[in-house]
């Protein structure tokens, strides 16, 4: 019996369908958004006189007005300013260690519920097959159908599958990074900062020595997360 072209389609859904449904470790990190810099006013351009204007008889240089002189620049209003690095502080915060441990648990139970309705696709399709000589052509054509439909509900549960697990990664990465933005404000304020830049990915070429309060906020992160689980 030749196969025929929903025997085929099957086959090719079990192939694509077997593959892991997503992977469990995130490849990359989420990264705080970085704070504007702070910008400094600049005195308006000196322009030179129209010597082109100056009649012949105009009165001699000496009795002339002295030029005013040009305005100072307007100081830099920015006076203490820090940074942290984004990946040493979000790989090293306890609360998105356990963010990403609660959520590959969750993972690994979608995963295995999607392993299940293939594994069960795969049996029906297996069993159609050996059974498909001996039927007739109505009973082949109900079977087929009933691959057809329970292909379908394995491809919709992949489907919702990957958008719960996007929808939960997203919900957490907002969460962190909101904890982290709060007290990056905070510690701020407490500390008068007037600019605390977040840096990732070498985006700082240079900064002198004691400006990285990377530890420090960390430090400060890691013990608010293990007062707030008491």
């Amino acid at each position: 019996m030749k196969n025929s072209p929903l025997q085929l389609a099957l086959n090719v859904v079990l192939l694509l369908a077997v593959g892991v449904l997503f992977y469990l470790h995130f490849a990359s990190k989420p990264a705080a958004p970085a704070p504007a810099a702070a910008t400094t006013a600049t005195p308006p351009p000196m322009t030179a006189p129209d010597s082109a204007a100056q009649e012949a008889n105009e009165a001699p240089a000496a009795d002339a007005k002295p030029a005013a002189p040009a305005p100072a620049a307007v100081e830099d209003n920015v006076r203490k300013v820090a940074y942290v690095e984004s990946t040493k502080l979000l790989d090293s915060y306890k609360g998105l260690q356990d963010a990403r441990r609660a959520f590959e648990k969750k993972a690994a139970v979608w995963e295995q519920k999607h392993r299940t309705a293939v594994q069960s696709l795969q049996n029906a399709v297996q069993s159609y097959q050996k059974m498909a000589p001996s039927m007739t052509d109505e009973q082949r054509a109900t079977a087929e159908g009933r691959l057809q439909q329970q292909e379908q509900q394995v491809a919709q549960q992949q489907q919702q599958l990957q958008q719960q697990a996007q929808q939960e990664e997203a919900k957490m990465t907002e969460s962190v990074l909101t904890k982290v933005n709060k007290l990056l404000e905070v510690y701020g304020k407490e500390n008068n900062y007037d600019l605390i830049l977040v840096a990732g990915g070498g985006s700082i070429a240079y900064a002198r020595q004691g400006l990285n309060i990377t530890d420090i906020v960390l430090k400060r992160l890691n013990a608010d997360y293990a007062a707030g689980r008491k």
